[in-house]
């Protein structure tokens, strides 16, 4: 069986224009790796209702998993929450167990729950709610979209309590050889390859350093033997 496949969409302003670099990503990459999970597709948006509500429509319909990070917070344009409930044709409310996790956070560190805050605590009909450890306001699930903070720590967090919960497949293995010669020289050989194992992924990731040209061959699957196989073929084309 293949394994599941999931994408990924990052909201907010502040990543298309350049202020923030998103760093969440690479790391739910990382982690769906780990879990079998196939990271498929990512996708940037802005602050924007429509848009928001096109990107979950086509990615939550296209794979097994949709992740979604940065727009739940309690400012204005924070409508992630609301974008959701809208893909879902679903009502969206203060929810009480969420506005009871934020009053006893904010009891504990003598702060206000204010109205700003409070939106923290709007969740979608039917959604369930995904655990943060880190400052309390949830993330929450709804069909097969996890939405999440965008917060690095927060989004890490939020991610650790999501992946227990989600069968997965075969972790991706990979290794890897370096070889310092041109791609142009390489590619010939490399793509007969390719076509001899293609139950494998096999990637070419060049670099010039102190005016070497070489490349980087990166061989995944879930198939260790396999992936053995063909890396031992690979240093036979290319001894050094």
């Amino acid at each position: 069986m293949p394994n599941p496949t999931a994408a990924m969409l990052v909201i907010g302003d502040e990543i298309l224009s350049g202020r923030t670099r998103d760093s969440n990503m690479h790391y739910l990459a990382g982690e769906l790796t780990k879990h079998g999970i196939d990271l498929k597709e990512a996708r940037m948006v802005s602050d924007d209702h429509d848009t928001i509500v096109t990107a979950v429509k086509a990615l939550s319909s296209g794979h097994d998993h949709l992740f979604t990070s940065g727009g739940i917070g309690p400012t204005h344009d924070d409508i992630t929450a609301d974008c959701i409930a809208a893909a879902f044709d679903r009502s969206i409310d203060v929810r009480d167990d969420a506005r009871a996790l934020l009053a006893a956070h904010y009891a504990r560190t003598g702060a206000e729950l204010n109205e700003a805050r409070l939106r923290m605590a709007r969740i979608p009909e039917g959604a369930t709610l995904i655990e943060n450890p880190v400052s309390v306001a949830p993330g929450f699930t709804l069909e097969n979209v996890h939405v999440m903070a965008g917060v690095p720590s927060v989004f890490q967090a939020m991610v650790a309590s999501v992946l227990p919960t989600l069968t997965g497949g075969a972790p991706l293995l990979s290794q890897t050889l370096r070889i310092n010669q041109g791609e142009g020289v390489i590619a010939g050989p490399l793509g007969v390859l390719a076509k001899d194992f293609p139950d494998l992924m096999i990637g070419s990731y060049p670099f010039q350093k102190d005016g070497v040209y070489g490349a980087n061959i990166v061989i995944r699957g879930t198939d260790g033997a396999l992936i053995d196989q063909a890396m031992t073929r690979l240093a036979d084309l290319f001894p050094e």
